[in-house]
C-alpha cells in the first residue's frame, strides 16, 4: 500500500507515453487494410480473458440457487454468461476494426493521454495534493 500509487503512476506513464510515441511515429501500417479476426482460437482466447469475473459472478449465483431464465443451476449460468461474452466480443472486434482504421492515431493520441493524467492523478491523490 506504501507503494501502490507509484506503481500504478509508472505503469500507466510507460503504456501512454509508449502509445504517444507509436501514435506520433512516421512508421506505420495504417494505410493497410485492416480485417477483424473472428477465428474460433481468437474468440476463444478474449472469451476466456473478460469472462473470468463473470464465471465468478456466475458460480456465485449458482451457489446461491438462483436461476437464470427458470433453469437452475451451474450449468444455465455459465452457458449465458459465455454466449454473452462471446457476442459482446464478437461485437467489439468488429465496432474496433471499423473506428480502429478511420480514427486509429488520434485515438492513440487521445488513449495515451488519458492513461498518463491518469496515473497523475492517482500519484497526486495518494500524496494528497489532489482531493
Amino acid at each position: 500500500e506504501a507503494i501502490d500509487h507509484w506503481v500504478a503512476f509508472v505503469l500507466l506513464g510507460y503504456i501512454g507515453i509508449s502509445m504517444l510515441k507509436d501514435a506520433f511515429s512516421t512508421d506505420c501500417d495504417c494505410c493497410e487494410e485492416h480485417d477483424a479476426d473472428l477465428s474460433p482460437k481468437t474468440m476463444f482466447v478474449m472469451a476466456v480473458a473478460t469472462s473470468i469475473d463473470a464465471l465468478a459472478v456466475g458460480i456465485s449465483l449458482a451457489m446461491a440457487g438462483l436461476s437464470v431464465f427458470g433453469i437452475d443451476g451451474i450449468f444455465a449460468a455459465v452457458t449465458l454468461i459465455g454466449l454473452c461474452t462471446c457476442a459482446f466480443c464478437t461485437a467489439g472486434v468488429k465496432i474496433g476494426n471499423i473506428f480502429g482504421s478511420r480514427f486509429e492515431k488520434k485515438a492513440q493520441m487521445a488513449g495515451g493521454f488519458i492513461l498518463i493524467l491518469l496515473g497523475v492523478r492517482i500519484l497526486l491523490e495518494h500524496l494528497g495534493i489532489w482531493v
